[in-house]
């Protein structure tokens, strides 16, 4: 974020000396504007491309496949993204009935006297959980996070504890935090890896739920609040999520969108302006829409290939995927593929049906590398003991 003190001029006034006559006056210099941020290369599997984020990550939410990345696990404050986490814990309550989005709980003082982005709430006024996540998810409240916390957990700093506890149990591995909000604390972190999972986890878990993050305003106490997220309106298929912003942590969005049955997550932090902000989210998300396709290379019934079966009443299991193989492939690299498959020289009887015994490896020049676990595609029971003898004894005369 550019310096305020810059950008408002001088602070004080310095005292010149009167030139002599005739002497010209040599002109104070004027004050430096704050550089820029540079742009700098993100890592795709097509090549680098540039973006003035200091951390980045796109992936692709059916896939998993990694489109870009920019210093994605570096631990950074995420501002008002870590409501996200705030909101996933509240839609766990639902879900388990210990909460219900008619249930009205009472402003605090601390609630009320929350710093930052705010629902406006009353002091002593009853809110219902439906009104307090709009506020959240749409004006992105610190106040409404505070009642929700404070009426979930007893207080903020045991709701931080329950927000650690959920974020270890659903994979984020690198996130740490101290509050409800995001506002600044030195171990609230979390990185853009985190956040593009737990935006993948609340899409997934709580699809009920997720449609909130699409609202484009909320009206609450006669003020009328626009969503802040700039990518709902200006790009095709967008639906959410959460936008944060402090002085240490610059301008960040986390976003999706949704085009032709396929989704990209997007996280960027540290950028300079909302406009930088808007801007950057827009060509990059509409980058990956652009340069990379999803392709079905099998559907979960497909025989990939047939592994030998050690003293089975069948003498190979086919291989399957158990679900439809879909890749997410450069348009333009899809000649370089490379697919290999690696499954023992064999497996013994008996074999299960869904049991794995294989995986395929996927990769390639400009592929984001990806690996599928393979299952057996039917019981194979173990040979009865009179049939074993034959087959044992040509292995060890013959070795095979």
């Amino acid at each position: 974020m550019p310096d305020r003190r810059l950008l408002l001029g001088l602070a004080g006034v310095a005292l010149l000396p009167v030139p002599a006559l005739g002497q010209r006056q040599a002109r104070p210099a004027a004050p430096q504007r704050p550089a820029t941020p540079q742009a700098s290369p993100a890592q795709t599997p097509i090549g680098p491309v540039d973006t003035l984020a200091r951390n980045a990550i796109l992936v692709d939410a059916d896939t998993g496949a990694v489109l870009l990345e920019k210093s994605p696990d570096d631990r950074m404050p995420p501002a008002s993204m870590s409501k996200l986490m705030t909101m996933y814990v509240v839609f766990e309550r639902i879900r388990e009935g210990t909460l219900r989005l008619d249930q009205e709980f009472t402003v605090s003082e601390r609630a009320r006297a929350m710093p930052g982005s705010r629902m406006f709430l009353e002091l002593g006024s009853r809110v219902s959980v439906d009104n307090l996540a709009r506020g959240v998810i749409v004006q992105s409240g610190n106040d409404a996070c505070v009642v929700l916390a404070e009426a979930i957990a007893g207080s903020e700093e045991r709701f931080a504890e329950m927000m650690n506890q959920v974020a270890r149990r659903i994979g984020l591995r690198d996130s740490t935090f101290r509050n409800a909000s995001g506002l600044p604390h030195p171990e609230h972190r979390m990185t853009a890896r985190d956040l593009s999972v737990l935006a993948r986890r609340l899409m997934i878990d709580f699809p009920e739920f997720y449609r909130l993050y699409s609202e484009r305003s909320f009206r609450w106490n006669g003020i009328d609040q626009p969503n802040r997220n700039p990518l709902l309106g200006r790009v095709a298929g967008a639906d959410g999520l959460k936008t944060g912003s402090t002085e240490e942590a610059g301008y960040g969005l986390t976003g999706s969108a949704l085009r032709d049955g396929r989704r990209l997550i997007l996280v960027v932090t540290g950028l300079p302006s909302l406009r930088a902000r808007a801007e950057e989210s827009e060509r990059l998300i509409e980058w990956g829409f652009r340069e990379f396709d999803n392709v079905t290379l099998f559907r979960a019934a497909d025989t990939v290939d047939e592994v030998p079966v050690w003293l089975g009443a069948r003498p190979r299991v086919p291989l399957v995927g158990g679900r439809d193989v879909v890749l997410t492939l450069p348009r333009t690299w899809r000649e370089r593929l490379s697919v290999r498959v690696a499954y023992p020289s064999s497996v013994p009887a008996p074999v299960l049906r869904g049991q794995e015994i294989g995986e395929l490896l996927v990769g390639g020049q400009g592929v984001p590398p990806m690996r599928v676990p393979l299952f057996a595609g039917a019981d194979v029971e173990r040979l009865g003991l009179v049939e074993r003898i034959p087959t044992v004894l040509m292995h060890r005369l013959f070795g095979s």
